[in-house]
């Protein structure tokens, strides 16, 4: 399984698609065996949820998310939290311990930008 988190840093980012990058987290029987991070290539309308795709994600964590991006995970059976703040590997392991669970909540254009995961 993979796990991608949107990040500022060591830290969950507030919205997904304006995020520094994403930490890739690979799991194995429940345990984190590898990460890295890659660099956010550019946010455009409907290419990152493609981005991650290819990179084999899994598991999409991030404080906020448009709809259109959530719609596009939904299309390719990845699983979206939302509403996610704290530290990257904290969310991970609270994640696979069953503890995470996403807020639902959708992030309207950009006005939000910034403050999203409310």
């Amino acid at each position: 399984m993979k796990i991608a988190v949107a990040s500022e840093g060591k830290y969950v980012s507030g919205h997904f698609g304006h995020c520094e990058g994403f930490t890739l987290y690979e799991v194995k029987d429940g345990k984190i065996k590898n990460k890295v991070f890659v660099k956010n290539p550019g946010h455009r309308p409907g290419f990152l949820p493609n981005f991650l795709h290819d990179l084999g994600a899994d598991v999409i964590i991030a404080g906020g998310m448009g709809a259109a991006a959530q719609e596009l995970f939904a299309q390719n059976n990845i699983e979206v939290i939302v509403g996610a703040e704290g530290e990257c590997d904290e969310i991970v392991i609270l994640y696979l311990k069953g503890e995470v669970k996403s807020t639902g909540s959708i992030c309207r254009e950009h006005q939000h930008e910034g403050h999203c995961h409310s």
